[in-house]
């Protein structure tokens, strides 16, 4: 019965934000410093609360929820705190001569009420991080976050009226019939992280309002490995970047190409840096998260029979637990290679070399991040130039996430938009062009009718000045 009263109240709380919105109560800059702060204060006065509920979720541990979860978002605010004033200043351009004397400047301007929709893998981050942005950008804000991390729901949902302008920002908890009702109603932007599935539908039910929408989706982001790196130090980056999370990240790196000496290689030293990070039973360590649910167990476990197990494969569907895996002997038309694994098991692929392994990036769908360990430098050339990803990491995978001055989104089936900075600024509002010129002298009389032959010659003279 409170769920249906929920979806019902949905359409009303959107007309209280977009009135509020249009009052203006989001548009000064006090108005929105005030919100990052109430924000950051949130974080920092419930940190414990967080972090348990992120534990009875994904079995985090206290440090990786505050590396990937509370201190990133913490970071973002900081840095946008730091740099808004500036981020929001009227830019100047230039005027051509031909509508001299005149100014020119490029202002940015809020969209209006925007839909912020979470995943459930960082449950907490990938909800706050773009709200940072839609905020800071001076909009009205509802949050969606994930059903499938409910404890970090529900407590969002406790702390957010107690922190932040229930006027003009609110949160909506509950699954597909919320969404649902959510995506009929008019917003001015909705930001979207997650599947390429559920994007599809956002992206239909945006249309039907013209609502533009910014997509994080995911896919099949691969490594590249070759024996001009020291292989142990790239095995530890790699299972870092693989394992954390229980490799339920979107960036993660989902397979591994290096030529076959390599490959073989390989495995020692990915079998070394798991037992550095999780001990020789990564089950007991409390470092190493549980899958999110029993279907998604489900859809993880019958990937470890691809291949040849060469490190891990035990699992304990009672506990949700997958142990971090590598497979080696993986064909490309196995089923682990058909999808995005989004779970702690990584296939290594023997590839001839570095054509056939941009070759194969080249004839699947654009990941989301690509990851290269080569310390050769017309190697690294070649990935930038002839390939297309979301993002591209040399000797480190996920970091790049973490660099503020850097956008962060996909390309193609990836996703489309991004954020992160000053990038969520462009993406939360509007630029307006504003040109003002004085009505004396009226230099246009020049390109006024009728048209004469000293004024057609003088327009075509001007036009070809300008291009």
């Amino acid at each position: 019965m409170m769920r249906d009263m929920t979806t019902r109240e949905i359409p009303d709380q959107v007309v209280v934000l977009r009135s509020a919105f249009e009052s203006g109560i989001t548009k000064p800059l006090a108005w929105r410093r005030r919100q990052l702060t109430a924000l950051r204060a949130l974080l920092t006065e419930n940190g414990q609360a967080i972090e348990a509920a992120l534990h009875t979720d994904l079995h985090k541990n206290p440090t990786e929820s505050h590396l990937a979860e509370i201190g990133f978002v913490l970071g973002e605010i900081d840095h946008t705190l730091k740099h808004l004033r500036r981020w929001l200043r009227p830019k100047r351009v230039g005027v051509p001569g031909a509508v001299m004397p005149a100014t020119a400047s490029i202002v940015r301007e809020p969209l209006g009420v925007v839909l912020v929709i979470a995943p459930w893998n960082y449950p907490l981050q990938l909800l706050l991080t773009p709200v940072v942005g839609a905020l800071a950008a001076g909009n009205a804000v509802i949050m969606k976050p994930s059903e499938l991390a409910p404890a970090t729901s529900a407590l969002i949902a406790s702390l957010v009226p107690r922190y932040l302008d229930t006027r003009a920002i609110a949160v909506f908890e509950g699954g597909v019939d919320e969404t649902t009702e959510l995506l009929k109603q008019r917003f001015d932007h909705i930001f979207y992280t997650g599947n390429g599935t559920v994007g599809r539908i956002v992206m239909r039910a945006a249309a039907e309002n013209l609502t533009p929408v910014t997509l994080e989706l995911g896919g099949k982001s691969p490594v590249y490995v070759d024996e001009s790196v020291d292989l142990a130090q790239a095995a530890r980056r790699i299972a870092w970047g693989k394992y954390m999370n229980a490799g339920q990240t979107c960036v993660a790196p989902d397979y591994l190409m290096a030529p076959p000496d390599v490959a073989k290689r390989l495995e020692s030293h990915l079998a070394e840096a798991i037992r550095e990070l999780y001990g020789d039973r990564p089950a007991l360590s409390s470092d190493y998260g549980r899958i999110i649910n029993d279907r998604q167990f489900a859809r993880l476990q019958p990937l470890l029979s691809d291949g040849r197990v060469a490190v891990g494969g035990a699992s304990d569907a009672e506990d949700r637990y997958i142990e971090p895996t590598v497979l080696g002997d993986v064909q490309w038309d196995d089923p682990v290679m058909q999808q995005e694994i989004f779970g702690p098991v990584l296939p290594i692929l023997a590839v001839a070399g570095l054509d056939e392994a941009i070759g194969r990036i080249n004839a699947g769908d654009r990941p989301l991040a690509l990851y290269v360990f080569s310390s050769r430098e017309n190697v690294r050339r070649r990935f930038i130039t002839e390939t297309s990803s979301g993002a591209i990491g040399f000797g480190i995978p996920t970091a790049h996430l973490i660099v503020p001055g850097l956008p962060f989104g996909g390309v193609g089936a990836s996703g489309t938009g991004s954020y992160h900075g000053e990038h969520s600024i462009e993406t939360f509002s509007h630029a307006k062009p504003v040109l003002s010129k004085p009505l004396t002298p009226d230099t246009m009389r020049l390109v006024y009718p009728p048209y004469t032959p000293s004024k057609d010659g003088f327009i075509r003279g001007l036009l070809r000045k300008l291009g």
